[in-house]
């Protein structure tokens, strides 16, 4: 059996959920050199909140934090998050702009793109899905995860199969919120496997406490690569811990063959940075099991957070949780993912 791939989040998604995206580009690339040497499938460092808050937040370059990480991570692909038809924005772009975008994001140092649609809509992926082809780089489609009455495992396993057909090289299931719970991700990982033969990553936030034992069962099922985050940047609204997941099939058929010492040298480098954003860290850093209902994903619990605060109205979040479930039904059971 061929080992298991490990997709390292620590400088996108990680600080993204516990930090409101305000990681600079300063306290990355220090520790590139050994992030490089570790041997992971991919290193996400790129997309998501990261262009938006590089402008408004770090008076940052987004394109010049991804060229000196490109340059800084030779041996490894930067994977960034697309969100399809609206890039990196809050609505739909035009045809031409998605193209010029995703064509000079892979000129600039993106080796992956992963693509997804808030709805689900194979529509809204297709022109950036064929301009990341064009691009020769890897394109990884991911499904939105919900937990609703119209999201099944067959509709999932039938939307992997469009992806495949529209020529993705992997399909990502992206569990946001981390409602993915551990026989539900064996089921949703054979059920994709059956339809299309394609290495399938699972993404799945540690906001319940259920994400390890799904990423293990995820494995189990077939899974080829699993998202995870080095540990002093894991857990709470972010993810299962690299060395945890590391260790945990060390020995087995699925070995990721990873270097713990090396992982334990970047976490400790990971520790003294994270104290420079203790004035932004997210409230949530254990297990939410109100999440299971409200579906909030990670990255917009810590920024609704930090809005609520900033609107005087900090107290109002468990109010706000309560009053989610609700909206969500009357909206349809949109998957909550951004823009929705």
């Amino acid at each position: 059996m061929a080992k298991v791939g490990i997709s390292e989040l620590a400088i996108r998604d990680a600080h993204q959920s516990l930090h409101a995206t305000r990681m600079t580009t300063a306290d990355m690339l220090p520790i590139c050199d050994k992030l490089d040497k570790v041997g992971y499938k991919y290193i996400e460092g790129w997309g998501g909140a990261t262009y938006d808050s590089c402008i408004r937040f770090l008076n940052e370059d987004p394109w010049e934090r991804l060229r000196k990480l490109h340059a800084a991570l030779p041996n490894n692909k930067i994977m960034m998050l697309l969100r399809a038809q609206n890039l990196l924005g809050y609505k739909h772009y035009a045809d031409d702009v998605v193209e010029k975008f995703v064509e000079t994001a892979a000129k600039n140092g993106i080796g992956c793109f992963r693509i997804f649609d808030a709805c689900n809509d194979p529509r809204n992926m297709e022109c950036a899905t064929k301009a990341a082809k064009k691009s020769g780089v890897d394109v990884q489609m991911a499904i939105s995860y919900a937990v609703t009455p119209f999201h099944t495992n067959e509709k999932y396993a039938e939307l992997a199969k469009t992806y495949a057909d529209f020529g993705a090289d992997s399909i990502c299931i992206k569990d946001m919120s981390g409602l993915l719970k551990p026989y539900e991700a064996y089921d949703l990982v054979k059920a994709i496997k059956a339809k299309v033969d394609l290495p399938v990553e699972i993404h799945s936030h540690a906001t319940t406490g259920l994400s390890v034992a799904s990423l293990l069962k995820g494995i189990e099922a077939g899974a080829d690569i699993v998202d995870t985050a080095i540990s002093s940047m894991s857990m709470g609204t972010s993810h299962s811990p690299t060395e945890t997941i590391v260790e945990m099939l060390k020995g087995t058929d699925y070995d990721t063959g990873l270097d713990t010492k090396l992982l334990l040298e970047i976490a400790a480098y990971f520790r003294d940075v994270r104290k420079h954003y203790s004035s932004l860290e997210s409230a949530f850093l254990g297990a939410d099991t109100r999440i299971l209902l409200s579906q909030v994903p990670g990255g917009m619990l810590s920024n609704l957070e930090s809005q609520l605060k900033q609107m005087g109205a900090g107290d109002k979040m468990d109010a706000v949780l309560e009053e989610l479930p609700k909206v969500h039904k009357d909206a349809g059971y949109v998957p909550l993912v951004t823009p929705t």
